[in-house]
């Protein structure tokens, strides 16, 4: 049974259809509300995802700037919020004494995986689906990352 279009939508298109409906299932189950509780603070501004991009390794100021499409001062003010709450630190490039690299703290490393055990954690309606369901949802969200991965 497919679910009725908005009032006033009687011939919504479809793409635009599924694309409400994908956004509204996955604003229903936000944790991020959850996962401030549990840290203590939101990870907003960009400080969640430089704190993933930490994962990888440690990163330049420089690094961090380019991989988020900011310009250097902004990625300071990033680190700086991230610094003060203990969950990444500042420390010399092993090649060039003038740069810094930025990296986890063992509490950084303890937010993430805080994060991990919330906003990896799927909604119960999801496991509600049978397995054949599931198999084609899945298929077809891999085909529409891939679709945009490709830029189209």
């Amino acid at each position: 049974m497919s679910p009725a279009p908005a009032p006033g939508d009687a011939d919504a298109d479809p793409v635009r259809q599924v694309w409400t409906l994908m956004r509204r299932f996955v604003e229903a189950h936000s944790r991020h509300g959850e996962l401030a509780d549990a840290l203590g603070f939101r990870l907003g501004g960009g400080r969640g995802k430089v704190l993933l991009q930490l994962r990888q390794g440690p990163r330049t100021l420089r690094e961090i700037a380019e991989a988020n499409g900011v310009d250097a001062p902004y990625a300071t003010i990033v680190v700086d919020k991230l610094e003060a709450h203990g969950l990444v630190e500042r420390r010399p490039h092993p090649d060039d004494r003038r740069r810094k690299l930025v990296t986890l703290t063992a509490a950084g490393q303890r937010a993430l995986e805080t994060a991990d055990a919330i906003l990896l954690r799927p909604p119960a309606a999801v496991g509600t689906l049978p397995p054949g369901d599931l198999e084609r949802l899945a298929e077809l969200l891999a085909r529409l990352l891939a679709a945009d991965a490709a830029g189209g």
